[in-house]
């Protein structure tokens, strides 16, 4: 098993911490028994249905994280920030998407680095971007490589596979001596559903729009070699990949209360926690009063559109075996109120001042930006084996 202790760490918290309980708090909880297993989990389903997985890196941001999903490599991933891409690059990573649209300034960006070597491929929906592209690649030196977005759901850019605009982008990144590595799209509104039905037709609807396009393309005489979809939800409830090359997800490598409202997971699977002291009580009100708040937390709420409303986190105890009903119910900036979940007959626990608590994120992707490294732990013991800098940026 691979451990990475990694230098300049520790000025977050002072001297190196030895267990949970001499840990300055709020601080970021990594369990890596969790990570390897949600790691394994989708890695697995992937491998039995013949189908590449590209990782999307915008959740741990960590090369710590990424040696695990590649212990013996450095495999594709997927980026969501150019900072990524150049943070990945310096660690040996080469093979990366770049799953955001272009700007001007980013596809420069992307150039330099696709001239240092890295098999960078970006992403874009019209044919000004093409052109754009083009121009960019030419200053460069470089033949860019590029992926037009397609539009499953209507959750954000992209065309639809029926859209005529969709040729025309492809010939545009023709004429502007731009490779077409194929088609890319996300299912963003899987997020909002909770039945095992409504997810295995969201992925079922997914392929088969971004397979439609590949089609088309390929149809109109461009080749389209890959066929890239991917969210967590539909990597995870998907029954037939055919036509697909890729998946990418990203946010199952820790999972979040947002997932676990979705139904991909359960608490025992979500990974990271953010560890809090708690500082006075409110008995008259029914609140604890923590040291975390949304600058510890995040300003997240997606779980509040769910059936169960989590308010800003779930709270455990400091072993990670969550209250029944107690959650972070109001966040400030450095203050979280712990208080029952309205409607439950649940009972306040009885946590002294300096006792401390672990909790689990709405938003892993959110919650884990708010911190610059990891303290890794293991299922059962308190001690801090690790600490893993994840990094920052645009």
């Amino acid at each position: 098993m691979r451990r990475e202790e990694t230098s300049g760490a520790d000025h977050q918290n002072g001297e190196a911490a030895a267990t949970i309980g001499t840990l300055a708090t709020p601080a970021l909880l990594l369990d890596e028994h969790r990570l390897d297993r949600n790691l394994t989990r989708l890695s697995s389903r992937m491998a039995e249905r013949g189908v590449v997985l590209r990782p999307h890196m915008k959740t741990a941001k960590s090369i710590d994280v990424a040696r695990r999903a590649y212990p013996s490599g450095s495999g594709p991933i997927t980026v969501s920030t150019l900072a990524e891409a150049d943070y990945f690059a310096r660690h040996g990573f080469r093979d990366m998407t770049y799953a955001v649209g272009l700007a001007p300034h980013t596809a420069e960006r992307a150039m330099r680095l696709r001239k240092a070597g890295v098999d960078l491929k970006v992403l874009l929906d019209s044919p000004e971007q093409a052109r754009m592209l083009g121009a960019a690649g030419r200053a460069a030196g470089v033949t860019p490589t590029a992926f037009i977005e397609i539009d499953c759901d209507g959750h954000r850019g992209g065309l639809t596979a029926n859209n005529p605009k969709l040729i025309a982008v492809a010939v545009a990144l023709g004429e502007a001596g731009v490779k077409l590595a194929g088609v890319l799209t996300h299912a963003g509104e899987s997020y909002s559903l909770f039945t095992p039905e409504a997810l295995v037709t969201a992925a079922e609807n997914e392929r088969a729009v971004a397979v439609a396009a590949a089609e088309a393309l390929r149809a109109a005489g461009h080749q389209c070699p890959i066929v890239s979809v991917g969210s967590t939800p539909t990597a995870h409830f998907a029954e037939d990949l055919t036509g697909v090359t890729e998946m990418r997800a990203g946010v199952y490598m820790f999972f979040d209360l947002v997932m676990h409202g979705v139904g991909v997971c359960t608490t025992e699977d979500i990974a990271i926690s953010v560890l809090a002291t708690v500082i006075g009580t409110k008995s008259e009100k029914g609140w604890i009063l923590v040291d975390a708040g949304w600058m510890a937390l995040s300003r997240d709420r997606g779980t509040a559109a769910q059936r169960v409303d989590q308010g800003y986190g779930l709270v455990c105890d400091v072993a990670g075996k969550v209250y029944p009903d107690l959650i972070v119910s109001q966040a400030s900036q450095e203050h979280g109120i712990l208080a029952i979940r309205p409607g439950s007959s649940g009972a306040l626990p009885d946590l002294p001042i300096g006792a401390k608590v672990r909790i689990l994120p709405n938003h892993a992707c959110a919650t884990a930006s708010q911190h610059e490294l990891y303290n890794v732990v293991s299922a059962g013991s308190e001690a801090i084996e690790a600490r893993w800098p994840r990094m920052r940026g645009w």
